[in-house]
């Protein structure tokens, strides 16, 4: 009990030299940020059998922690009463994560896991499910009302779209399993790049839970989906191929047509020598920019910083697209919290944020105080103590607080006991729903669809990040008169695709079948189609497969670097390139606008 009075106390006073918000205390309530119900889960803190602090890591999506519960408040205040929602007081056999609200605010959604059934074994317990909870008629259901659908895969981090239907990211690759089977190959789901798990990939499905349909094609993970202000999909892309290990923010209209980079592919060094960071959890914000967390693969005490970031003009922090006219960055700190993500950390760390759409800037944040362990006592962090050898770190003690930019305070709103944390909050608020962007309504041909293809069209090999690279230039090579075919560098492009690799458990594949590197993974030839003479390339490839692109000479050798980020078409679209990119240059490509062509 004293360690719990303690930390309150230590983080209702707050501030000083460590460089955090300052902290308000013994302040009534907000009239303008408290009149909305909120929801949050809240869990213990999980340990192993010697009590010490579980880690996490962003990559583990099918990990299943068991004590968490799903709580509301009609307003955002401390005095508000909590309910607790599901499961029953005294019930710690459920995980719950991914909190998100309904654009009129009427329904949360949420991804739970449960019973724990402690007799079983990893793969025979339940699987995640997308469930819904009604705020008027207190109505909680999972989505997918059949048991052996329901359980078909993991199924997490759902998001409402603007016409009422939910995105969501699953292992259940019915459409990459279909196409195993039209190929005569059994049907499986395809692990990871590097083999850890089932890829979860991006499916949408009815309000219902019926119609589900894959519309993204990764051979690593797809996360953490959210809706844009002009109504497209903003996502968190795990690539693992060789020389691009990261997650970045990636875009696409909800049907997976138009998939490309948004923002992020070099802008993962925090500054500091620290871990790479990765951009998980885009929210978009009032302002247009997106609240994303910044964190390394194995977030320390599950937590990291905030950020702001400009993915209308911004490619990276420094690099802005063509027609921007802003100096940069593309990324700021949401918070003035002098957050560290891989060390001790005196401004704390962030579990989740959420924008209030107040008509203010303010956010509803899950925080921790940086806390140390003296002689067990639990205190705040300050530069002295910090300096002081042998300084213990406490465990993190994530609550809920509602942030003021303007004045750079936060206010409490749900305060944790000592070994528990608000993991996820969100503000029953209505906002803004965005445009409803219709299925095969873009860039759609419907014989192209029927065919099952998509049509692959390229500008021009010699177009390089918006520069002519032809020798002397294109429109020479592009004469016949001026330039004969043998003497023209790229003559065709080779179209490769991954082959999925199973479970071992379904076929466990040597090594050698790899042939000199298996971190290349096993891939296809699909095809080869010429180069014309201007450097441009159309070509109908198969819908709904990771392809890559090489550019071949005329005696088949590769004459550019490797492609190292999977393309998918959908059947009927056209995906349309200005040009091509040179790799290692520390600059991104793969999205429309990024150059002038």
């Amino acid at each position: 009990m004293r360690l719990a009075v303690t930390a309150y106390v230590a983080i209702a006073c707050g501030c000083g030299s460590d460089g955090t918000v300052g902290i308000a205390s013994g302040q009534d309530p907000d009239p303008v940020a408290v009149d909305f119900s909120m929801g949050y889960t809240k869990r213990s803190i999980p340990v192993d059998d010697n009590g010490d602090m579980i880690e996490s890591d962003v990559r583990d999506l099918d990990v299943f922690t068991p004590g968490a519960a799903l709580f509301i408040r009609d307003r955002a205040s401390p005095s508000a009463i909590e309910k607790r929602v599901f499961p029953e007081e005294g019930i710690l056999d459920y995980d719950i994560r991914d909190l998100q609200v309904s654009y009129d605010a009427e329904r949360l959604v949420f991804a739970m896991r449960g019973p724990f059934d402690p007799d079983a074994q990893d793969d025979e317990q339940p699987t995640w499910n997308i469930w819904e909870y009604e705020l008027a008629t207190e109505t909680l259901r999972r989505l997918i009302v059949s048991d052996l659908t329901a359980e078909a895969g993991h199924d997490r981090m759902p998001h409402y779209l603007p016409d009422g239907r939910i995105v969501f990211t699953s292992t259940r690759q019915r459409r990459t399993a279909a196409v195993l089977l039209d190929e005569g190959r059994p049907q499986y789901a395809a692990q990871t790049e590097d083999g850890r798990a089932d890829a979860f990939v991006l499916h949408v499905m009815e309000a219902d839970g019926s119609g589900i349909r894959q519309v993204s094609f990764n051979q690593s993970h797809d996360l953490y989906p959210s809706v844009l202000h002009d109504g497209r999909i903003v996502f968190t892309r795990w690539e693992d191929t060789v020389g691009r290990e990261g997650m970045q923010l990636y875009r696409a209209n909800p049907d997976g047509s138009g998939l490309e980079m948004l923002y992020g592919a070099n802008s993962h060094d925090p500054g500091d020598g620290g871990e790479p960071v990765q951009f998980v959890r885009a929210l978009p914000a009032p302002d247009g920019r997106l609240l994303t967390r910044l964190v390394p693969f194995e977030p320390v005490d599950f937590g990291g910083d905030l950020v702001a970031i400009d993915g209308t003009d911004f490619l990276e922090m420094n690099q802005p697209v063509a027609e921007s006219t802003k100096a940069g960055p593309g990324q700021e700190p949401a918070t003035v919290n002098d957050v560290d993500v891989d060390t001790t950390s005196p401004g704390g760390r962030f579990a989740s944020g959420w924008p209030l759409w107040d008509g203010t800037d303010r956010l509803l944040v899950n925080w921790t105080q940086c806390r140390l362990d003296d002689n067990g006592e639990i205190v705040p962090c300050t530069d002295d103590r910090l300096a002081q050898p042998g300084a213990n770190t406490a465990a993190p003690l994530y609550g809920a607080w509602i942030y003021d930019p303007e004045t750079q305070t936060q206010l409490p709103v749900v305060v944790p006991a000592e070994g528990e944390m608000i993991e996820e909050a969100v503000a029953a608020r209505p906002r803004p729903a965005p445009p409803v962007i219709f299925d095969q309504s873009v860039n759609f041909d419907p014989s192209l669809a029927d065919a099952g293809v998509g049509l692959l069209d390229i500008r021009s090999v010699y177009d390089i990040a918006g520069s002519d690279t032809a020798n002397p230039d294109i429109a020479t090579v592009a004469d016949p008169a001026a330039t004969l075919a043998d003497e023209r560098t790229a003559r065709f492009v080779r179209i490769s695709r991954l082959v999925p690799q199973p479970d071992d458990e379904v076929r466990d594949v040597p090594g050698t079948a790899f042939g000199r590197r298996r971190d290349l993974g096993m891939r296809e030839i699909v095809g080869y189609a010429p180069v014309e003479p201007d450097g441009s390339v159309r070509v109908e490839v198969p819908a709904d497969l990771p392809l890559t692109l090489e550019v071949l000479d005329a005696r088949g050798r590769r004459t550019s670097a490797r492609h190292r980020n999977w393309l998918q078409v959908r059947p009927g679209e056209t995906l349309s390139c200005q040009g091509c990119h040179q790799a290692g240059t520390g600059t991104s490509h793969g999205r429309s606008g990024a150059f002038t062509s």
